[in-house]
């Protein structure tokens, strides 16, 4: 499986193109929409989220409810692009008009100057639209078919907020994975911790009237599945690496961890690694999971846990100083409309890149053209592991 998105922030459309999801397996818009409007919800979001009913339309690869094999392509439409019709348009304007709409001034902690220098952009428009975190609806609509795929051979996944400008939620082990999905629906936030959810509010709040913005921690945790999806032979098929790495892809995303993580550094191997125990029932599992669910960059068949690290996002309404890129003067960048933090959000993107991964490894490592095989197989493999 593979996917690739096209779009603008302020374009017509965003278009997602998925290739080697198998045929004949079970897939309906609604279940792709109730991912996308998850998305948009989350306190401390901006006016963006008002503006835009994220919804998608399947235009290829799906007939009368079942996938065909072939390639799926699904398309959100940005309902705000009449505004910007003069603005984004693919037709050719005038130079004068042109000259009128050019962005030259780079905002602090975005793609603005790099993506300028990059393509030799003197319009930095041409790289903000793209930049936007607006991308990532596409990348949600993806996910949300993996995870149709995964659930549907039994594998769960689960993203809620961990912790927001130091307020740390606690560990809510005791919980099902299906109690976290309906605590993390209930919570404005998206945490699972009630006792913190008011603070992370407040911090929210006291940011937003400063005009800053904050930032926090993200935490995915999937269960149902088996050991050994992975590879331990090619770095690049290390499946807790392809993670990271879809983590990491997340605007404003700047630290991944698995488990217990950076924790690790400070402790003894006998506190870090997960003892190997065996019965009947479950066959080979773990005493603890402070591995998060991987070893040799392969799954144990513990519950997957990696968390992610969201910086604070940089379009503020506090100044910050930069340069204009033709006239070299300073100038201080700020901004009209923006999220004040999109941490609660980001949960549910981050969500959505895990699940693609691990649809992808599992794809790669069984037969993948037919789903009814594929479900056949996967069964078939769990009971070779748990009987080994």
């Amino acid at each position: 499986m593979r996917y690739l998105t096209a779009g603008e922030s302020h374009g017509k459309q965003l278009t997602t193109i998925i290739e080697g999801v198998p045929a004949k397996m079970t897939l309906h818009r609604d279940e792709i929409n109730e991912s996308l409007l998850r998305r948009q919800k989350g306190y401390g979001r901006g006016r963006r989220m008002q503006i835009e009913t994220d919804l998608v339309e399947i235009t290829s690869g799906v007939r009368h409810g079942e996938t065909l094999g072939s390639p799926i392509s699904l398309v959100i439409t940005n309902d705000d692009y009449r505004h910007w019709e003069s603005i984004m348009g693919e037709d050719p304007i005038s130079e004068d008009t042109k000259l009128r709409r050019v962005v030259t001034k780079p905002r602090p902690g975005h793609a603005d100057l790099n993506g300028a220098l990059k393509y030799g952009h003197r319009d930095m428009r041409n790289v903000l639209e793209r930049s936007s975190a607006r991308e990532t609806a596409a990348r949600v609509a993806a996910g949300a078919v993996a995870k149709i795929l995964l659930r549907q051979l039994g594998i769960e996944v689960c993203g809620y907020v961990k912790e927001i400008r130091g307020i740390i939620a606690g560990e809510k082990n005791q919980f099902t994975i299906q109690e976290k999905q309906e605590l993390s629906e209930q919570s404005p936030v998206r945490t699972l911790d009630k006792q913190v959810e008011k603070q992370m509010m407040d911090a929210i709040d006291e940011a937003k009237k400063a005009g800053d913005s904050i930032g926090g921690v993200a935490e995915v945790v999937v269960e149902g599945m088996p050991a050994g999806i992975g590879s331990y032979v090619h770095y690049d098929r290390k499946l807790d690496g392809r993670i990271a790495g879809s983590v990491m892809s997340i605007n404003a995303f700047k630290g991944v961890e698995f488990g217990i993580g950076f924790e690790a550094a400070e402790k003894f191997g006998s506190e870090v690694h997960d003892e190997i125990l065996w019965n009947k029932e479950r066959g080979y599992y773990r005493a603890s999971n402070r591995l998060g669910g991987f070893e040799g960059g392969m799954t144990t068949g513990m519950p997957i846990i990696v968390k992610g690290v969201m910086k604070p996002i940089p379009t503020l309404y506090k100044p910050l100083q930069s340069v204009d890129i033709d006239s070299k003067e300073p100038f201080h960048a700020s901004i009209e409309r923006s999220d004040s933090c999109a941490v609660p959000a980001a949960a549910v993107v981050m969500e959505h890149v895990v699940a693609f991964e691990l649809a992808r490894a599992i794809t790669e490592q069984f037969s993948s053209d037919h789903f009814p095989t594929l479900k056949r197989e996967i069964t078939q493999y769990r009971d070779r592991i748990r009987n080994f």
